[in-house]
């Protein structure tokens, strides 16, 4: 096994280091991962029609001259022979931004279709992320490397990173290690800002005549990572099934107890679906879709009377307790609050924010009067440092306690008035992390192992550009469709670090149990891929 790092296995497959696994993921390392009919045979790939943009079609063509308006790529039987080279591949692959569970499995799918239909390629996994790219950092994954992560959580194989490469010496960086590795392709594993990164590079290698291609696939728990042709972002059903166990366990404590009302803040910085999704599985007494809160331009204080308002009922039936499920992001969904942000950005992107509080004169009277009447922590909070992308780091705001806060001081002015009786006391929880390194579920297992081994057939196809992407999923697993869809035509453009920039569309939520492997529940589709797709009334 040949490294230029100290990456080491965790186990091999005759059982060494095998101390470190548990019963439940030694049971799941020899867990037989099926494929979709179509690449289990010969296959022929077909080219769509042309295609454009999510938006602003004359902005993205002039970003991407050279990839701009591609067609997408779709797998289909071919009675012939196998109709690609026998060309020995020399690959990369890089896991990009935040963990979801199912990424070994693209790594496992990408590496198993090399071994079988381009038989003598090399397969190498560029360590800590797009950084390790420029850095030229790699390890070359064979069988022994990847066994102990097959069907494993986390991205401990090669670990990831949230660099980005944009700038002309990390472009320059990025093609010398292209160059020196002799790569005929290179697949990225992220979300919508990795594959937006992931279209810059390809569009860039192509501007320079380089071999290298280059193919995205949708990973994100967020589930804002999807569009008709990438129907799912992989993590998503994991981290779903994750936070909702834990959701009815806090359900049975608050029933047990009959005191206490939980705020529950999950996962989903821009979009709700993970939000609603717990929702539907779980039932709770209460839950914010922040789409919702924007689409009826709704303030803070309509989103605390409406809590406040099922509380004083229940109080009425008796029930002083209960759960309240409420998106990440959902500051960030209430109109008075994004023109606050906004204008943040702005001052934020040029200049420093004085302890003085100088800076305030820039805020309109509007934003300034709702700046000032925020909880202390929460101004503090949206002043923190943006992230690698300009975003707010909504995952540092406390929404969950102020409106605890909040609801506690409108409960208290109408008991005072006299139409609440009731007792309430609120207990804040945040559950983030805790989902996204779980052991993938059967579908996050089987859905990443075909984005992995549908992106090798594209890379072997020469494409780039594109997206790995399956479809079908509500069907049995052999009927998925797999192709490639052009990242370009998922793009817009968005105002970041005060600059339009092209990104990927983030798609949001449309307002038109435990994890199983084994049982009733374990091949269950979550309610949200159902819904989309019309298989669930």
């Amino acid at each position: 096994m040949a490294s230029n790092g100290d990456i080491k296995p965790k186990m091999t497959p005759t059982g060494r280091y095998a101390s470190v696994y548990s019963e439940v993921q030694t049971s799941r390392l020899n867990h037989s991962l099926p494929l979709p009919s179509v690449l289990k045979n010969n296959f022929k790939i077909l080219d769509g029609p042309q295609s454009s943009a999510a938006g602003n079609p004359d902005e993205i063509a002039k970003l991407f001259p050279n990839l701009f308006g591609q067609p997408s790529a779709m797998l289909f039987p071919s009675d012939s022979g196998a109709s690609l080279s026998d060309q020995k591949l020399k690959i990369g692959v890089v896991l990009s931004g935040g963990q979801a569970p199912g990424g070994h499995n693209v790594i496992s799918g990408l590496f198993d279709y090399l071994q079988k239909l381009a038989k003598g390629s090399i397969l190498f996994g560029f360590r800590g992320g797009p950084a390790g790219i420029m850095k030229g950092k790699y390890v070359e994954l064979d069988s022994e490397f990847i066994y102990p992560y097959r069907n494993q959580g986390g991205f401990d194989m090669i670990c990831s990173g949230r660099d980005k490469i944009e700038t002309p010496e990390q472009f320059k960086q990025a093609e010398e290690t292209a160059k020196k590795l002799d790569l005929d392709g290179l697949l990225v594993i992220g979300g919508d800002d990795s594959n937006t990164n992931a279209c810059l590079l390809a569009e860039n290698f192509r501007s320079k005549n380089l071999k290298t291609r280059v193919i995205g696939c949708p990973k994100t728990i967020d589930g804002d990572l999807k569009c008709k042709e990438v129907p799912a972002s992989f993590g998503f059903d994991t981290a779903c099934k994750i936070y909702s166990e834990m959701i009815g366990n806090v359900m049975i404590d608050a029933r047990s107890t009959g005191k206490y009302y939980h705020f529950v803040r999950l996962m989903g910085r821009a979009a709700s679906h993970i939000t609603l999704e717990c929702a539907l599985q779980t039932h709770p007494n209460i839950t914010i879709i922040g789409e919702e809160v924007a689409a009826k331009k709704l303030t803070l204080k309509n989103v605390t009377d409406y809590m406040v308002d099922v509380i004083v009922k229940r109080a009425k039936l008796g029930y002083n307790y209960g759960v309240i499920l409420i998106p990440e992001g959902l500051i960030d969904f209430i109109p008075e609050v994004q023109v606050l942000i906004a204008e943040l950005n702005e001052i934020l992107a040029h200049g420093v924010v004085d302890e003085a509080g100088a800076w305030k004169a820039k805020l309109t009277p509007q934003c300034l009067q709702l700046f000032q009447i925020l909880p202390n922590a929460i101004q503090e909070q949206l002043l923190l440092e943006r992230d690698p992308h300009g975003n707010v780091q909504v995952a540092k705001i406390e929404t969950e306690k102020m409106l605890i806060q909040m609801v506690e001081t409108e409960l208290q002015k109408r008991k005072q008035a006299g139409a609440y009786e009731g007792q309430f006391k609120g207990q804040s929880h945040f559950f983030g992390y805790e989902g996204r390194c779980g052991l993938p579920t059967n579908f996050d297992a089987n859905y990443c192992y075909a984005l992995g081994y549908g992106a090798g057939a594209l890379l072997h196809a020469g494409k780039t550009g594109l997206i790995s992407s399956v479809g079908n999923l509500a069907a049995p697993v052999e009927e998925w469709s797999v192709g490639g869809t052009a990242l370009t035509s998922l793009m817009d453009v968005e105002r970041r670090h005060g600059k339009f920039k092209p990104v990927i569309k983030k798609a949001m939520v449309e307002l038109e149990g435990p994890i199983q492997f084994l049982g009733p529940a374990s091949n269950a589709v979550n309610h949200t891929l159902l819904l989309e797709l019309g298989a669930q009334a």
